[in-house]
């Protein structure tokens, strides 16, 4: 590795270092949590602004987003591979709430963080170098499952009332989509206009350490969680 991209990586690890742990753990926060427990019968807006509002600012859920379409050039390959997250998120989260399937909250969030890491692992072709071929659309929609597993236990975490269960669960859904489409609007362009610079060639790798390491911090800090409670 190069001192640059070494420099890099050591510059967006210390910015991920500074972050709260309330980022790394990624609860719904105490005034959401009361509001959304407050509610008794259908309210799609409020399910649908909290479940954008926890895409958007879910670091885990980013993270992995840019690891997906980093590579990706091409508008009907970003829809593919977006498309395949979104199914396995959405079967999961709808299925786990409406089927009370849920799963410790930090197992969850420990596998949500080695998605990070697969995904910048197999970025920089690390599971080619051990000669190693894995279907990559096959492991986004896997890792969809586990993220969409990952809401529906903080769904299945709050006192949810039970009536208009369902409007305010696809509610929620869609409202995890919106926030999707922004991040991903943010990110895309982001990574097009740098793909454009002659940094981006010899800062890839290194860009790609610095993910993978983050989604091993995070799994470390979920499964610490796990152990202590």
């Amino acid at each position: 590795m190069t001192a640059a991209n070494r420099n890099l990586t050591l510059l967006v690890l210390a910015a991920l270092a500074l972050l709260p742990a309330a980022a790394w753990a990624h609860d719904i926060s105490q005034a959401n949590r009361a509001f959304v427990e407050a509610i008794d019968g259908p309210a799609f807006l409020p399910f649908f602004y909290l479940g954008a509002k926890h895409m958007v600012t879910g670091i885990d859920h980013v993270l992995y987003l840019i690891g997906v379409v980093f590579f990706l050039y091409r508008l009907k390959d970003v829809v593919l591979y977006v498309s395949m997250f979104t199914i396995g998120h959405s079967l999961t989260l709808m299925g786990g709430v409406l089927l009370g399937t849920g799963a410790n909250s930090h197992i969850v969030d420990a596998i949500i963080g080695i998605s990070v890491a697969y995904k910048a692992f197999e970025n920089m072709g690390g599971f080619r170098k051990f000669g190693l071929s894995f279907d990559p659309r096959i492991a986004v929609l896997a890792f969809g499952l586990a993220h969409g597993l990952g809401l529906a236990t903080k769904l299945m975490d709050l006192a949810v009332s039970p009536d208009g269960l369902l409007v305010n669960l696809i509610g929620f859904n869609l409202g995890v989509e919106a926030g999707q489409v922004i991040v991903l609007a943010v990110v895309v362009t982001l990574l097009n206009l740098w793909r454009h610079s002659a940094s981006f060639g010899k800062a890839a790798f290194a860009a790609n350490v610095a993910l993978m390491t983050a989604g091993l911090v995070l799994a470390g800090y979920q499964f610490t969680g796990y152990f202590a409670s």
